[in-house]
């Protein structure tokens, strides 16, 4: 009777969590890819705020007034065709709550993000890459589409789950030898790193990169310069993993992906349905 007691509670657990992811899928704009989003968006964007602060309280503002200026108009480019397109799909919910912001830090590092809410940080490094307004738009809408497409998120959820789900797994092995535990925690950890969450992460980048090209031709930017910017970004040296352990598409697949996504992005760019906002 125990037992069943047990099963039952159990039983009615799962189906407890089962609902609630259930009820926790979104979609991505562009994509329509549907997601899991288990934690308040609004509680991410507050974290963001906490981060973002202490990140700009430790870190040099750029003082150079044309690149500034440049980061600045790229990006309310961008986030005014982010508006637009969302406005157009009846999605602007997504954005309720962004406060956008756009910064350029003096760090010799080629890298820019956006957290969930709209702070955006350009790092001085990725200028050379860049180029120009355009190049810059590949960047910032990449980023900026992570943030829209609440990647953030869902990471976290999936990694909750995850946790969660060890712990289930861990009582049904309570009674095995202590080898066996070892060895199938450590097969875990191994599937979970290169099964599950390093190709949901090269995901993430390739649903960004065609977001990106979206955003960046509504906003009048040209979407074939992304694969001229990240042509030169294969070319800038270092030695980098294969794509099969690295959280990011190889610098070939990515390219491979934007141009047959092209076509779609260049309809934004070419025939302008869509209106800026001001």
């Amino acid at each position: 009777m125990a037992l069943i007691k047990t099963l039952s509670n159990r039983a009615f657990l799962l189906l407890i969590a089962t609902t609630f992811i259930i009820t926790a899928c979104n979609k991505v704009p562009v994509t329509g890819r549907k997601q899991i989003s288990l934690l308040p968006e609004n509680q991410l964007i507050g974290l963001s705020l906490t981060n973002y602060g202490e990140f700009m309280t430790t870190h040099k503002l750029s003082n150079n007034m044309s690149q500034t200026q440049m980061v600045k108009k790229v990006g309310k480019n961008i986030a005014n065709a982010v508006n637009t397109y969302l406005t157009e799909k009846d999605s602007q919910s997504l954005i309720e709550n962004y406060q956008w912001e756009y910064n350029l830090i003096e760090e010799d590092v080629p890298n820019a993000w956006c957290m969930p809410g709209g702070k955006i940080v350009v790092y001085t490094g990725i200028l050379p890459y860049t180029i120009d307004e355009a190049g810059l738009a590949v960047v910032m809408g990449h980023e900026v589409a992570h943030a829209v497409a609440r990647h953030g998120n869902e990471r976290m959820s999936h990694q909750i789950i995850m946790e969660y789900g060890v712990s289930f797994l861990s009582t049904f092995i309570e009674e095995k030898p202590e080898q066996t535990q070892i060895l199938f925690q450590q097969a875990l950890g191994l599937g979970a790193q290169y099964g599950v969450m390093l190709p949901y992460s090269r995901m993430h980048e390739t649903e960004a990169d065609k977001m990106g090209l979206i955003f960046m031709a509504i906003a009048g930017y040209d979407p074939q310069k992304a694969t001229e910017f990240w042509e030169r970004m294969s070319k800038s040296g270092g030695q980098k993993p294969p794509e099969i352990i690295s959280t990011h598409p190889s610098d070939e697949s990515r390219i491979k992906t934007m141009k047959e996504f092209m076509p779609e992005a260049l309809k934004y760019y070419k025939n302008k349905p869509l209106k800026l906002t001001k």
